[in-house]
């Protein structure tokens, strides 16, 4: 599957954007889809994961209830709402889709190994 995420751009702190990410090439409900975000200079480090059905999710815990994962099975996208964003949020987000089975809940798709497919990635920046 490819992944091609979108929506990145310059925003005040306080401000909000919603990133999509497009798939393609696979059978998009199949797969786990997670948000990860990668700071110059920094590893990079998970955000947010969702559910194949979009029933489940999971943050990271400095998301604080400000963003918001979904997906649209029948549109193959995965959007991430970030909401009150600050300076520190600021860094290049990637989508993540995983296909492999699992009886795990969400919490345990924090690391990139648990992710097969990557996309390029979105740049946020955030203004202070």
């Amino acid at each position: 599957v490819q992944l091609q995420a979108s929506g990145g751009g310059l925003v005040q702190a306080g401000g909000s954007l919603r990133l999509s990410c497009a798939a393609s090439g696979g059978t998009f409900s199949r797969y786990v889809m997670g948000w990860f975000r990668q700071a110059p200079g920094k590893e990079r480090e998970f955000v947010a994961v969702i559910s194949k059905s979009g029933g489940s999710t999971y943050y990271a815990d400095f998301v604080d209830g400000r963003f918001t994962v979904s997906r649209d099975n029948a549109r193959n996208t995965v959007y991430l709402q970030m909401n009150s964003l600050k300076p520190e949020d600021a860094a290049v987000y990637l989508c993540a889709a995983r296909w492999r089975a699992s009886a795990s809940g969400l919490e345990y798709f924090v690391q990139l190994r648990e992710y097969d497919y990557w996309g390029q990635g979105t740049l946020v920046t955030v203004s202070s």
